[in-house]
């Protein structure tokens, strides 16, 4: 198989290929692993009984992959990655501020996931787990060199392995004994009910930087509804039905999460006990390799904007190498207290990268509806500038009154214990920026085409 050429660059039509059914698969596997299921377990974590951790669970899936869906159409039509067309509302140089919270959010991720499928190696064949770490970290780096065809291959495969499997998985887990009152609702707690949905959105909305890389290889004439519809019910299928899990099994084993991929084995018992850790290895290897070429990708776009660099073959082994070494690192410091990291990291994200989906859909569908010079986000001196200080602005001031509504172990602001817990930041996050950044910036682009001579219907034409 070729290695992927491309990297930052517009991919030219002749170019295009693949099928826009392939989103579906990608999402789906890409979510069908144990960092999902252990998200979904921090609702039993809250206190939540399994009832109400389910509707969280499935509501904000439901709402998160909404925007998450929104980002892949800009794969097919504008044919670039979804971090470099950033630069159309930040700025080529301004991009780099969201840039660097995307390129910390796939490295913390790689780790994560690295550290759940170094266990699941562990258990398995009874290595050290940081060596298992580093033997996850190196086959994602070699599916990563290889690039997009190889990872869209491989997704669909792993896609079949997966739906069997967890088949198995769930009927298992019904099988387990429960008492009588376990489906009833139980006792609500608002504050937690609501953190629970905001953490679910916040998992579709971190693959928003990076979900149009994989569609951008699509005609350009693919529907939009299907690359939404493909995606979205790949992602949200995947998602609901691991966290779910994680719900269930959390509260039925006691100790699930000291080590879920354990866990896991047990359930299915000791003849399919290594079936399911490779199948848990196969998923890290699904999320990681995306997790890695989105740094990869996001790391290019960061250094073109200053040194217009080339991504030769030998440019891109470096910088696959650094990431993935950077992560395997972190896996392997981190991997002792993994359960609080990865709740304070997850929850963190959030914050940071709601208010740059926000800025990026309303400028894609509100203001500039798709029509985009693609030639000039590859430009400092091009008609989106080195910086848009509107969106800058509109960014960090969005982040900054999230501030009072959050509720993490690091911080609860002061909204948030006012409502008992209650985290609506991502609501906040969300809505600030129609405000601040869709007003600002369509009167700045009247005033461009007017000084252009353009009429505002062809502007937003």
């Amino acid at each position: 198989m070729n290695i992927e050429k491309r990297t930052i660059e517009f991919i030219p039509e002749e170019e295009r290929h693949g099928s826009v059914r392939n989103l579906f698969t990608i999402w789906f596997s890409a979510n069908m692993q144990v960092t999902t299921l252990v998200t979904g377990a921090l609702a039993i974590e809250f206190g939540l009984s399994i009832f109400w951790g389910l509707i969280a669970v499935i509501i904000g899936n439901l709402l998160g992959a909404i925007f998450m869906a929104s980002h892949s159409v800009q794969g097919p039509k504008l044919g670039i990655p979804q971090m470099i067309q950033s630069r159309a509302q930040f700025g080529v140089v301004g991009a780099v501020i969201p840039l660097f919270v995307v390129i910390l959010m796939y490295i913390g991720f790689f780790a994560s996931s690295g550290v759940l499928g170094a266990q699941a190696i562990s258990s398995a064949f009874s290595i050290p787990i940081n060596w298992g770490i580093i033997f996850v970290s190196i086959i994602a780096l070699v599916i990563t060199l290889i690039g997009y065809d190889l990872i869209h291959k491989l997704e669909k495969y792993f896609a079949i392995i997966f739906a069997i499997v967890f088949i198995f998985v769930t009927i298992e887990a019904f099988q387990l004994k429960m008492p009588s009152h376990i489906w009833a609702p139980g006792h609500f707690s608002a504050g937690s009910f609501l953190l629970m949905v905001s953490i679910a959105a916040t998992w579709q909305l971190t693959y928003a930087p990076y979900v149009a890389d994989y569609s951008r290889y699509l005609p350009s004439n693919t529907p939009s509804s299907k690359t939404f519809g493909y995606t979205y019910a790949g992602t949200v299928i995947g998602t609901v039905w691991m966290m779910s899990l994680g719900v269930i099994l959390t509260a039925l084993i006691p100790k699930f999460l000291n080590n879920s991929s354990l866990g896991l084995a047990k359930l299915v018992g000791p003849q399919l006990a290594v079936i399911m850790y490779l199948v848990i290895v196969l998923g890290v290897f699904a999320v990681n390799v995306l997790n890695l070429y989105g740094a990869f990708m996001s790391i290019t776009t960061t250094l073109e904007a200053f040194t217009k660099l080339k991504a030769t073959t030998n440019v891109r082994f470096w910088l696959v190498f650094a990431t993935a070494f950077i992560g395997a690192i972190l896996a392997i410091w981190g991997n002792g207290n993994f359960l609080t990291n990865f709740e304070n990291f997850i929850l963190l994200l959030s914050y940071f990268m709601v208010p740059w989906t926000a800025i990026n859909l309303i400028d894609y569908y509100l203001l500039r509806r798709g029509e985009y010079n693609v030639w000039d986000v590859f430009d400092v001196n091009g008609q989106y500038g080195k910086f848009n200080w509107v969106a800058i602005i509109a960014y960090l001031i969005s982040f900054i009154l999230e501030v009072p509504f959050v509720n993490t172990s690091m911080y609860v602001g002061p909204v948030s214990k006012a409502l008992d817990g209650t985290d609506i930041a991502w609501i906040v996050g969300l809505a600030v920026p129609l405000v601040l950044y869709y007003f600002p910036m369509r009167k700045k682009i009247n005033l461009s085409a007017s000084n252009r001579g353009i009429s505002n219907e062809q502007e937003f034409k």
